[in-house]
Formats: structure tokens, C-alpha cells, sequence
């Protein structure tokens, strides 16, 4: 089991994550402390879950070798060297001036789950996070490029997991980005073609997720891109802020 009753925050300078309430959290963000990822398991992103996202594709779904749009969800891994923490300075790579700072929400299992029914799956949530699922833009779609997803840092999480008590309709929460302070995108979960209930019970229908994995609910379409030099903040509902900053290759310290 996966458990925690309020605000699950793990400091980076604290050898174990903190079980507290919305008020410490807040108290102890507003000074700026550096945070490590709050979650021990895998993370697992989740594409084409946007309506808008799906709909840009327009025709190109229904050509070869696909032929249709995905009939069960399009997942890809964010390995344990992408997981970073509020406050963390994620390089932009050599080879590239741009990274798309995806914002989405973050699903954090609390029990062994397989072949979950839809009416069950909430149920097995633990809570939820914000997750900055970055990536170098790209054309690949069906078949996520690792190269371009799974860079040093490119899956920052936090600040803090929120108890799913605290949040009655997780498929109804807004998200907003921020980037050098101006509001630069805003977006809500109730585009995702497959909300949390179902995304779960399709996920665990072919594997089987552990306490502590996460699963994204997918980046909404239209994302902005950030660039090196760039102070970014993603905000879920009223839940404390996740920040971190974009730096060039050299600048990390």
C-alpha cells in the first residue's frame, strides 16, 4: 500500500518525505526550500489523451501503418533519471534551443491494480501531483521517442502529492502555466478523452500498476515551449505551485 492522509512532501535536504497538512506546505514552499520528486515507483506518460490533441492530428490517424486512432491508451516511460523536484534546473540539451513544458496531472496508485473495473479505480488512488512531463518537440506520436522524452530532468514532480481525499473530481481541475511569470497556457482535465476512472481501468486492463507508480493523464494540446533562461511554474487547482527553471548545458549549478 501507498498511503497518506494530507500533503506528502519530500525535502531535498530531509532524507524522507513529510506526511503534513495544506497550510505547513504552503509555509514551507514560501521559502524557497529545493524539494526531491515525492514518488518512489515508475511514471508512466499517457498520449493522445486531448481531444484537441487527437483532433490535430486530423486525417494523418487513418494512414498507414495505423489506419485509426488508438483503441487503448498510448503510454511511453519517463525513466528514473528524468524524475526531478520542485525547484530543480533542468538543461535544455545541446542539440536543441526549445522544450515543450507539458503540464498534467498526475495519478498516484495506492494499491496493486489489475484489471480494475472503472467503477473500482478510484479507488486505488492514492493521490494526485503535478507533473511537468518536458520533451524536445517532435513529429513521432504513436511511437514516443526516448530521445526526446527522456532526457536528465524531463519529468518534474511535485511539490507535493495531494491525499485523493482532497480531491472530490480530479476530472475537473484546471492547469495553468507560467512561464518567466507570465501566464503563458491554461487548460483543464476535462478535455482528456479518457478521464481518470477509465484511463485506469484500460491501463491496468493489459498491466498491472504498483503502489506508488504514477500515471499521467496526459498533456492537453498546445503546451508552450520554454528555453533555457526561462523561470517556469504549473498550477492544478489551489494546490501549492510546482517550479523549476530551464538552463543551458554548463549553467546546471
Amino acid at each position: 500500500m501507498f498511503a497518506l492522509d494530507d500533503h506528502l512532501i519530500h525535502l531535498e535536504a530531509e532524507p524522507l518525505a513529510r506526511d503534513i497538512d495544506a497550510r505547513s506546505a504552503n509555509a514551507v514552499l514560501a521559502a524557497g526550500v529545493v524539494c526531491r520528486a515525492p514518488v518512489n515507483g515508475s511514471v508512466y506518460g499517457t498520449l493522445l489523451n486531448d481531444r484537441a490533441a487527437l483532433e490535430a492530428l486530423g486525417e494523418s490517424v487513418h494512414a498507414a501503418p495505423y489506419k485509426a486512432p488508438p483503441r487503448a491508451p498510448v503510454l511511453y516511460a519517463k525513466p528514473r533519471n528524468t524524475l526531478a523536484g520542485h525547484g530543480a534546473r533542468v538543461v535544455v540539451p545541446d542539440d536543441a534551443q526549445r522544450v515543450q513544458a507539458g503540464g498534467s496531472l498526475g495519478i498516484v496508485i495506492g494499491r496493486t491494480a489489475c484489471r480494475v473495473p472503472v467503477g473500482d479505480a478510484l479507488g486505488c488512488v492514492a493521490g494526485y501531483t503535478i507533473v511537468a512531463d518536458l520533451c524536445v518537440p517532435h513529429e513521432s506520436v504513436y511511437r514516443p521517442s526516448v530521445k526526446y522524452r527522456a532526457r536528465d530532468g524531463f519529468c518534474v514532480i511535485g511539490p507535493t502529492i495531494v491525499a485523493s481525499r482532497h480531491v472530490p473530481d480530479p476530472d475537473t481541475l484546471n492547469i495553468v502555466i507560467r512561464l518567466e511569470g507570465r501566464e503563458a497556457f491554461t487548460a483543464s482535465t476535462a478535455t482528456s478523452i479518457r478521464r481518470v476512472a477509465q484511463l485506469i481501468a484500460d491501463v491496468t486492463d493489459f498491466m498491472t500498476l504498483a503502489p506508488g507508480d504514477v500515471l499521467t493523464l496526459g498533456v492537453p494540446h498546445g503546451a508552450p515551449v520554454a528555453h533555457a533562461g526561462d523561470a517556469v511554474s504549473i498550477a492544478i487547482a489551489d494546490w501549492p505551485p510546482l517550479h523549476f527553471s530551464m538552463t543551458a548545458k554548463g549553467d546546471e549549478r
